[in-house]
């Protein structure tokens, strides 16, 4: 019997759209769901409304879900599908000590400044287009989910992703999430910060074709590990 190598569907972070994982998709093809606030300037709804919509776009199956920054709250939620045979998150957030709008924008500095400055013209033009007040609404409905929560009750392989340089998803957060998880890891990539699918795309296709390959054969073990790629 041949085997299946499950297709990679990926949502955007908060504000972005598919220009965000362009360099990524030239590596790995991927199919891209845009939603409020990740793409899309509707009205945002609850995170599990946004999961539902999400798992109504996954097609037959089976399916890779790849979430990066804000959106990993919903792929977590929507990853109880059965079609779902592995997650990424690219970044997670909220860490729950970031709740607080200043103490985000806070760390949201510390972040940016460690981002590489020639793509700060096309994360504006993303998030002009989804708008100011869709990506305001996503960010009170998504911070407050407990992603860790989700996580518990998902039992296919998890991959949690930060750069090391990245400030919002800081590494005991990303252990924290992936521990979550019944078959959880985190991957570091040295030197980046949070916004890897742009930034780093040859080390992010990297980890979904290890994603991918681990799904299509023997599944792996179940514990929390921290690797590099």
């Amino acid at each position: 019997m041949p085997t299946v190598i499950p297709r990679l569907v990926l949502v955007p972070g908060l504000g972005l759209d598919g220009r965000s994982s362009s360099r990524l998709r030239r590596r790995v093809p991927a199919d891209v769901v845009l939603l409020p606030g990740m793409g899309r300037s509707a009205p945002v709804p609850h995170v599990d409304v946004l999961a539902a919509r999400l798992r109504g776009r996954l097609g037959a199956g089976p399916v890779v879900l790849v979430g990066h920054s804000q959106s990993c709250q919903v792929v977590a939620a929507a990853a109880v599908d059965p079609r779902v045979t592995g997650v990424v998150l690219l970044g997670p957030t909220t860490d729950p000590r970031l709740r607080a709008l200043p103490r985000l924008a806070g760390w949201w500095v510390r972040t940016a400044v460690r981002e590489p400055w020639w793509q700060v013209p096309l994360v504006l033009v993303q998030w002009l287009s989804t708008g100011p007040r869709a990506m305001r609404a996503l960010w009170r409905v998504a911070a407050p989910d407990p992603i860790d929560a989700r996580l518990r009750i998902v039992r296919v392989p998890v991959t949690v992703v930060r750069g090391t340089r990245d400030r919002l998803c800081r590494a005991d957060w990303a252990r924290q999430v992936a521990a979550a998880a019944p078959r959880g890891r985190v991957v570091e990539l040295p030197g980046a910060a949070h916004m890897t699918v742009q930034t780093h795309p040859d080390d992010v296709a990297a980890v979904l074709r290890t994603a991918l390959a681990e799904v299509s054969g023997p599944s792996g073990g179940n514990r929390a590990d921290v690797v590099s790629p």
